[in-house]
């Protein structure tokens, strides 16, 4: 070979070595991305509340007074424990008191009244007997027995009259009671006092008509809870009474509590006219274990469907609701797959067909470059 054909080779080799350098320096850098591994595990199928719900109690009161007067007497402080019966307030009511009293007073005097009338007309009933039985022997006069007979009837006509006076008497002390328990409220079941609106020596009225007021004390029995959320309206017709539900609460973050549906709503609520939803009642399961308080804001998912052991992908991996991304370690590559899916929620998916056990999808799917072809490496 001669040098001028050495020399041609040589720099053949030297074009093809930097034309291997540029393309190596020029290429593409391979695109980061997360990845997650096909594996078997349980998908349920559920429905959540499209707003957040609220903890509240199975009894809860919001009481006031059916009169307005000044609180005399607030036995109780917010945060109190109270047993049914107890007294929560009680309006300054000592004229009711001293009515209770005249009427109670009355009454005894109606009955010394009636037990004088009626021993009264007892004795001339006997007196009348005895006078009737004179006159069978003709040792009275026709007109006496007549006059021992009315004397006898018209005592009875007045001991009658003295018992019914007693029953008038008895219901002008329960009229009387019945005013006095109106200035005095009283707890319709166990439970907390939540919140009390006003101090002794304050006057409160009685809510107008129509016109919803601040309630004078909140009762709650703490030992009855439940959630209350709104499910939309497309989803409702699937949830039934009985459905077991996945509950968290904000106040327990990354804690989910196991439930069940009590009551779906028979109506719609329109409230908000572009988001109709039926209301779901779900109960905690052993609640007594958590240390939950009314009010709290929950949400509830209702579990359609549980589908165990079955191949699943995060359901953020999903590209136009029917492929994946599925990253070739081997090559480095991203290549698009179509799937065919299962059950759902936003969590995981159902994987029917187009993946196996062990493959890596892509969940980074929004990140600049992921693409089918693409040059890739797993973060």
């Amino acid at each position: 070979m001669s040098s001028r054909s050495v020399r041609i080779l040589g720099l053949l080799g030297l074009v093809a070595v930097v034309a291997v350098l540029l393309w190596y320096f020029s290429r593409p850098k391979p695109v980061a991305v997360t990845v997650a591994e096909v594996t078997a595990g349980d998908v349920l199928a559920t429905v959540a509340n499209t707003r957040a719900g609220t903890v509240d109690a199975c009894n809860r009161a919001r009481l006031a007074p059916p009169m307005g007067g000044q609180i005399a007497n607030l036995p109780f402080k917010e945060g109190n424990t109270v047993r049914k019966g107890d007294i929560l307030l009680e309006l300054w009511n000592q004229d009711q008191r001293a009515q209770v009293s005249q009427a109670e007073r009355e009454a005894v005097a109606a009955r010394s009244r009636t037990r004088e009338a009626c021993v009264n007309s007892a004795v001339a009933a006997k007196n009348a007997a005895r006078i009737q039985a004179l006159r069978k022997e003709n040792l009275v006069s026709e007109g006496d027995t007549e006059r021992a007979v009315g004397q006898a009837d018209a005592g009875t006509a007045v001991c009658d009259a003295a018992r019914d006076q007693e029953k008038v008497s008895q219901a002008r002390i329960d009229v009387a009671r019945a005013q006095l328990e109106r200035t005095i409220l009283r707890a319709p079941f166990d439970g907390i006092v939540a919140e009390i609106n006003g101090e002794v020596g304050e006057f409160v009225t009685p809510s107008p008509v129509g016109i919803p007021t601040p309630p004078t004390v909140d009762l709650v029995d703490g030992s009855c809870l439940y959630i209350s959320a709104p499910i939309d309206e497309v989803d409702a017709p699937a949830v039934r009474a009985g459905q077991k539900a996945s509950i968290s609460l904000d106040a327990f973050p990354n804690q989910r509590f196991p439930g069940v549906v009590r009551r779906v709503a028979p109506y719609v609520l329109d409230t908000e006219k572009q988001a109709r939803t039926v209301e779901v009642e779900a109960e905690i399961e052993n609640p007594e274990k958590y240390n939950l308080l009314p009010g709290y804001s929950a949400d509830v998912e209702v579990i359609l469907e549980n589908r165990e052991n079955v191949l699943r992908i995060p359901s953020q991996a999903i590209l136009d609701g029917k492929r994946v991304l599925v990253l070739d370690p081997a090559t480095g590559l991203l290549a698009a797959r179509d799937i065919g899916k299962g059950v759902a929620n936003w969590e995981y998916t159902e994987i029917r067909s187009g993946l196996k056990a062990g493959e890596l999808v892509v969940t980074s799917v929004d990140r600049e470059g992921v693409a089918d072809g693409a040059a890739a490496v797993r973060e």
